[in-house]
């Protein structure tokens, strides 16, 4: 045990300070390093506008200096330092796998459970780390003690796995499905709301909702649905798939039971990397997604029995958190907000567009729905691609339908300045 102790204390001290060499030791890490301290005093709006300090943060990533990314709402590329830990910690474990990836590697989830909370806001006892929202959410669907005629409130808006999970309890178990069908967009927390709260009857057990709408952004008054939600004993469960390190919340501000995000959208993260958030008194009655030792243990952990999967992976994690932090959440959130209005004020004043998403702070952040009069969203899509040479993806669900633009912190204004032009082309 003490040479193992010891072996822990060096890899710690070891990985800490390669994790540092590679990016932040380069002449462009430590140009953005000496920013970071410049802007420590700095009102994140001021900030937002600061096209040299933003620029900093483009030379971070890798991403394609021939084609525009405009699609972050998928899936966000990583930081160099993120991508430079993934390595690290793969090649570490490669070395032995079931003794360095298993005895090792393993060891950091604690420490990475306590980092997540910090971000989060709530006790480390509440956070399973997990792989998307996708299985953090169907924990939620497919643990919760539901029976024949109990009823679930939810949006036909909502992410359709989600929306499949809960049409399989319906077929399985008999519960029952109300679905709240949204006008978007909409600036009106008290309409939003209503949709929900109208739908609650005494069968009613839980209410499903989506915080930031994926098709077009649209975010909805959590806390105001449920308040009441829970005035009524009806559980909720958030999807914060497209929330979580966009813009700033803590969870427990959402009023919530249920919680599950991915980590590899706005946090940047390494693909295939999630979290799940479960109130503490709710963990014992939530059967986990695969089997544990006591399902109906108290203990958060009883929702990471997933089998073998990257553990480089999830170590990784930790470093998209620090580069999230340097960057600052509310920093974050005022830059994306201000390249929403940028392009998107300037796209408003050409002829035959109009928006699917408000522009209104309190209703949007980073993801936007374009709408072009008289053209279908896939041929928007394609031309921007072919002759622009932008990315960005064509959305028709339900009553939702335009070409979704989505930046992200390294996202210049020539870039979006290469939008206007292709929208220009497109309309004049």
């Amino acid at each position: 045990m003490q040479n193992r102790r010891r072996f822990l204390n060096h890899f710690a001290k070891a990985s800490s300070a390669a994790l540092v060499l590679p990016f932040f030791k380069s002449a462009a890490g430590q140009s953005l390093i000496d920013s970071f301290a410049l802007k420590k005093w700095e009102a994140p709006s001021e900030t937002a506008q600061d096209e040299d300090f933003w620029n900093l943060i483009n030379q971070a990533y890798t991403v394609s200096p021939n084609i525009i990314n405009l699609n972050n709402g998928g899936v966000s590329p990583q930081p160099l330092v993120v991508q430079e830990a993934v390595e690290l910690y793969n090649r570490f474990s490669n070395q032995t796998p079931s003794y360095y990836m298993w005895k090792i590697v393993d060891e950091g989830r604690e420490a990475l459970r306590m980092k997540l909370a910090e971000v989060a806001g709530c006790s480390a006892e509440e956070l399973a780390i997990n792989r998307n929202s996708s299985e953090a959410l169907e924990t939620v669907i497919f643990g919760l003690r539901l029976k024949a005629g109990d009823e679930v409130v939810l949006s036909k808006q909502d992410y359709p796995n989600m929306i499949h999970a809960w049409k399989q309890r319906e077929h399985r178990d008999g519960i029952v499905l109300k679905w709240v069908d949204l006008d978007l967009p909409s600036a009106d927390a008290d309409y939003l709301a209503d949709q929900y709260k109208s739908n609650f009857t005494d069968k009613t057990k839980l209410v499903h909702i989506t915080h930031v709408v994926n098709w077009n952004g649209q975010i909805l008054p959590v806390r105001q649905i449920a308040d009441e939600a829970r005035k009524q004993d009806i559980e909720v469960l958030v999807d914060a798939a497209h929330s979580f390190a966009h813009f700033e919340y803590i969870i427990p501000e959402l009023n919530c039971d249920y919680y599950g995000t991915s980590l590899h959208k706005w946090l940047c993260a390494p693909f295939g990397s999630g979290m799940l958030y479960v109130r503490k008194e709710k963990i014992s009655q939530l059967y986990p997604l695969f089997g544990a030792p006591d399902p109906e243990s108290d203990d958060i952990r009883k929702f990471e029995h997933l089998g073998t999967r990257s553990f480089a992976i999830e170590q990784a994690i930790g470093e998209a958190v620090n580069f999230h932090q340097m960057i600052g959440g509310k920093r974050k959130q005022e830059r994306l907000h201000f390249l929403k209005k940028y392009w998107a004020e300037k796209a408003l004043e050409l002829p035959g567009i109009s928006m699917g998403t408000s522009l209104d702070p309190d209703f949007s952040c980073g993801i936007s729905l374009l709408k072009v009069k008289n053209m279908a969203p896939a041929v928007v899509n394609k031309f921007l691609l072919k002759k622009y040479q932008i990315h960005s993806v064509a959305i028709n669900w339900e009553n939702i339908h335009g070409v979704r633009i989505t930046p992200n912190v390294y996202t210049r204004l020539k870039d979006l300045d290469r939008l206007h032009l292709a929208l220009e082309e497109l309309t004049t």
